[in-house]
Parts: structure tokens; sequence; C-alpha cells
């Protein structure tokens, strides 16, 4: 394999290998300063990461407030003592190797302040900040007035250009990067358009040569470009090094970092990345933040697409083909649904599914007493983790509401994210993985179970493999 060498990121020069910033906890302050201090760009999580009492202790999130806006306000403050510690925490362990960058989400709750929180409170402990899931403009602007670098994730040139004509050209000396990340191959939630069709995958080298000459474009010939995504081995990958199409380019690695010592996740959650099969990576439209996302096949996933899969259409009076009554509820309120589902709907709730939950589509989905009851209590004890929220109709703005019902056939992410980065139980929660991600069953460098360090991964990703 052609040799890789250090590019210029974020003003100084480092192995252009970044670990990918994932989700709640799952990549922090260990991690990542591990990462850079191997040479590389170490990213934590800036999502409601975790604090720590005087003796180390995670300090559990309990939520006082009687009110969506009262707990969305814990929640910030949470997030911003977070941040600060892990940025710490990162910045030691780096031993001033290395780079450390902040991931966050443009769509989570309160994403400005939680930025100017968390470095202002943090000075010149965060080199960068990597932010998608959206369309992140102020970015730009909040990373700049604090001296730091910032790094846009997209998925097309056409996202890029949008950003860079409305905000990013009044802040170009603290562009550092730009993030392609392939929307058919990455974990966690994926930037698909609504003009991509998610069952027909395209090759990321022609939409990053693309990028390429969009950044040219704008006279940013020098800035580089990090694949992510579906990147496992960097020989896999041994056309892009030196090659004038792509210019500098640089490699993030989300799903290997999972499988380290340093990695925060459970034991369970490990020994459940050696034992996926190709395929058990579901790219699904779940989410409550409308998103597409990319999770591993299990009971929480299928409970997902089972509720979905019991579903109909229904109208408050007949019209049309939808003549036939049902009464639902406990206080059996008539609906009209054709003859086909009235039929389905019976077989349903014979089965023991005899909750029917309305939808803001004019559907209803049939679930379990049970599911229903906890469906409802999750919706009731939002904490406004998002800045709009599918499932309990959360919205930061406008009243605090998305003004639609919330939609039962999504789920609480922050409450499940929090369960799976802080238990062992990871099938009744949602596990993100890029799709990837079975390769650790064939990789010999994890043969009869091993799990390396940061390090011992990091040197293994400069061979090829």
């Amino acid at each position: 394999m052609k040799r890789l060498n250090a590019i210029r990121m974020g003003g100084r020069e480092v192995m252009p290998l970044i670990e990918g910033g994932k989700g709640i906890s799952v990549s922090n302050g260990e991690s990542s300063g591990a990462w850079a201090a191997a040479g590389g760009i170490g990213t934590f999580s800036g999502v409601n990461a975790d604090s720590y009492d005087e003796n180390g202790k995670i300090i559990p999130i309990v939520y006082h407030g009687k009110t969506r806006r009262e707990r969305h306000l814990e929640l910030i403050d949470y997030a911003i003592k977070g941040g600060i510690a892990q940025a710490r925490i990162a910045h030691d362990l780096s031993g001033g190797q290395g780079l450390v960058h902040m991931n966050v989400l443009w769509e989570m709750a309160a994403a400005e302040t939680i930025l100017h929180g968390v470095l202002e409170g943090s000075p010149n402990l965060i080199h960068g900040v990597t932010c998608g899931a959206g369309m992140p403009y102020r970015i730009a602007e909040i990373s700049s007035k604090y001296g730091v670098y910032y790094y846009p994730i997209v998925s097309s040139a056409r996202a890029f250009k949008a950003l860079w004509k409305r905000a990013f050209h009044n802040f170009p000396e603290f562009l550092g990067g730009v993030v392609y990340e392939d929307p058919w191959l990455a974990g966690g939630h994926n930037g698909l358009s609504n003009s991509e069709d998610p069952t027909k995958p395209e090759k990321p080298y022609p939409r990053v040569a693309e990028l390429r000459r969009t950044l040219n474009e704008f006279k940013l010939d020098n800035i580089p470009i990090i694949m992510a995504g579906g990147v496992w081995y960097l020989r896999e990958w041994e056309d892009w090094l030196d090659n004038p199409e792509l210019g500098q380019v640089g490699f993030q690695f989300g799903t290997r970092p999972l499988l380290t010592v340093e990695s925060p996740i459970s034991d369970a959650w490990k020994k459940r990345l050696l034992e996926l099969k190709e395929g058990d990576v579901y790219l699904n439209q779940f989410s409550p933040t409308g998103f597409y996302s990319s999770a591993v096949t299990n009971p929480f996933l299928q409970e997902l697409k089972s509720r979905s899969e019991r579903q109909i259409a229904f109208t408050p009076h007949p019209h049309g083909a939808h003549d036939n009554e049902l009464k639902v509820g406990p206080r059996g309120r008539s609906v009209y649904v054709t003859k086909k589902d009235i039929d389905a709907a019976n077989r349903w709730m014979a089965e023991g599914f005899t909750e029917a939950m309305r939808t803001p589509e004019s559907t209803m989905i049939f679930v379990t007493v049970a599911e229903g009851l906890q469906i409802r209590t999750d919706q009731i004890e939002c904490m406004g983790c998002l800045s709009s929220c599918l499932f309990s109709n959360w919205s930061q703005h406008n009243d605090y509401t998305t003004g639609k019902p919330p939609d039962p056939r999504s789920f609480c992410i922050q409450k499940t994210l929090q369960a799976i980065s802080h238990s062992d139980d990871i099938d009744h929660q949602l596990m993100f993985a890029g799709h990837n991600a079975y390769r650790f069953g064939s990789d010999p460098f994890y043969k009869d179970g091993f799990i390396p360090t940061v390090k011992q991964l990091f040197d293994r990703l400069l061979t090829g493999d």
C-alpha cells in the first residue's frame, strides 16, 4: 500500500486518521484522548456527554422538572458540563499530540447554546468541531468566535455549496476540512436527501470528486476532504492517496474504534459486534429526527418495524372504500376503514395488539396495551433532547410544540441511547453501527475475540489493514 503521510489540519501536522464522534457517551474523552495521543484526530461526542463526581463516578442524569421546558433546560446544563468534562479528559490523555475534536448534531436540542457553553468553558482544549445531522449554517460563526476550526459533515457537494454560499464564506480561515459521510454506509443518522434512493447506493468516489471540484471552485484547494462511512482497510482506498482529482484526503473511522479497550461501550455490545453477519445493520427511518439511520437489527428495531407493518389508514366518517366501521379505544369510537384493512385489524386485535394508536398521517398502528402505555409514558416524559421531535411533538421553537400529533411509530432516542451506553441491555435499545460492522467477525486482527487498544488499532490501520 502507498504510504499514508501526515497532512496539515487544524493548524498542525497530523496523520489523517480521524475517530468518528458517536452518539451519547459512545466516543468520550478517554477514547478520543487515546486516538489523539496516537497522532491522529480524536473526537468525543458532545451530545449529552457524561459528567463525573469528585470520585470519578458518572453522574446519572435525573430530571426534576415537571414540564418539558424545565427538563429541556436541565438537559442543556448537563450537556455543557459533560462536554467540558470530556474535553478535559481528552486533552490530558492526548499529551499534546494529535488533535481533539468535539462532535455535535445540529438537530440536537439547543446545539448553539451547548456549543457556546462547552467552547467557552474549555479554552484551548478543543481544536475542532465536527457537525452534521442537519444544515449547520452557524457552526462556522460559533467555532470561529473561539478560534476553533470547524468541520461540516455533508453527504453531497450540493449540501456544502449551500452552506458555503449562505454562511461559511464569511469564515474561511477556520474551515479545517469537510467530512463526506457516505449516506448508505455510515452508522447512525444518514444524510440521504429526498432525491436519493435508500435502496440504490451510489459509489463514493464520483460524489467526493464532485465535492473536490466544488471546493476548488471556491478556491479551497488546500482544504482536506475526510471520507467517512464504509472505511475498514485503508488498502481498499489506496487509489484515493496522492490522487490529484481528490486532493488531500483523510479517513474517518466510526465503527472500528467501538471495539477497543478504551471504548466505553459495554462488554455485551463489544461481544455482539464480533458476532454480526453481513446484512445485520439495517437502514431505517424510525428516528424521531426524521432522518434515515443505520443500526444493528435486534428486538428493539424489529418491534419498531412490526409497529409500522401493523398500520392501516382510516377516515373519521364513511368515505369511498373506507366504509367499514371499526370501533377503537376504551370508548369504542368509530373510524372507517377498507374491507381489507378491517380484516387485518381484527386479526391483529385477536393476536393481542388491541391498542390502536393514531399517527399524524391519518393512519393507526396496533400495539399491545403494555406497549401503548410505554409509548405514552415516554412521550409524556420527553425532556426536549432534539430541536424538533416527531415522537413527542416537542419543538424548542413555537411554544415548544411542532403543532402536529406525536408519532407512535417512532421512539424516545434520548432514553434508548442513554440506556445502551450505560448498561448491558443491547437487545431492547437502539444500537447504531456502520454497515461494515459485520467485518469484525472475519478480520484476522480480532481473531479469538481480541480487543486492541486504540494505539494498537491506530498502528494496524497505518499498515493498510
